[in-house]
């Protein structure tokens, strides 16, 4: 499961671009019970979403021509170059080149073969987020492709990355894993095809953040009473936990998880 002890190829990172930044403060500051605090002048109005004084994820406005509000999933790389070339002779492109990022790390952005966005953090003075897999923090990431045995072939080659199938109601979905130590201790996240399963609602290859809740009926709730929009009702999926799809104000698609005490 999720964990802030990052090994090469665990997400370590998660940020949301939003058109309207101070909308989105006050949507997930509900919702999660998130604080905004900023990173500072020089960092063009990024800043950090704290729960209890901890990161959980990044804010920052829209910088991309033409981007749509988006949640962005970041894997670990301990040499960033080396990840970058990896994802083009993989057929993947970058979006943004490499960057250093005032000394707290070093940032690239990319898409992978088949269109699902992604970034890259080697890691500076901030390894990662602060808190993960606790309440209202990322707990699971979802990537939604055409072509899932295809998909977990190219970050293979970027990070090393294990799998493994399981099957779920009308598919199989496929479990992730960092390539060290206990393979389910290591799971992080899962594969599914594209249109169907949970994320039904999904319109094009994408990553989805899980975000770890108490109660997904009152999160739900939540969150419609903020203007977000429920793309798949709370539901139980067996042996997982109870789940729900929703999109911001803005359109950003996450997800919701109480996961079932096994996991």
């Amino acid at each position: 499961m999720l964990g802030t002890d990052f090994r090469i190829g665990s997400p370590n990172w998660l940020d949301l671009g939003s058109p309207d930044t101070a909308a989105a403060t006050d949507f997930y500051g509900t919702v999660f019970g998130w604080d905004f605090v900023s990173a500072g002048p020089e960092a063009g109005g990024y800043g950090m979403f704290q729960r209890d004084g901890k990161t959980v994820a990044g804010l920052g406005p829209l910088t991309e021509e033409g981007a749509q509000s988006a949640w962005m999933v970041h894997f670990m790389s301990p040499d960033i170059q080396a990840t970058v070339q990896a994802v083009r002779d993989g057929g993947g492109s970058i979006r943004m080149e490499p960057m250093d990022v005032m000394g707290e790390g070093w940032l690239a952005q990319a898409t992978d073969p088949q269109g699902a966005q992604f970034a890259v953090w080697m890691p500076g003075k901030t390894a990662g987020l602060e808190l993960a897999s606790a309440e209202n923090s990322l707990l699971w990431v979802e990537l939604h492709v055409p072509d899932p045995a295809a998909a977990i072939s190219f970050y293979a080659k970027l990070f090393g990355w294990r799998s493994q199938e399981m099957e779920a109601p009308g598919m199989t979905y496929r479990v992730l894993s960092t390539k060290d130590g206990d393979q389910q201790q290591g799971s992080f996240g899962g594969v599914a095809p594209l249109g169907e399963g949970a994320g039904g609602g999904v319109e094009k290859p994408r990553w989805v953040p899980y975000f770890h809740v108490t109660d997904v009926d009152a999160t739900v709730g939540s969150a419609q009473g903020k203007g977000g929009s429920v793309l798949m009702p709370a539901a139980d999926v067996p042996d997982v936990g109870r789940i729900a799809w929703l999109a911001d104000p803005f359109g950003a698609q996450f997800a919701l998880l109480k996961p079932n005490p096994q996991m």
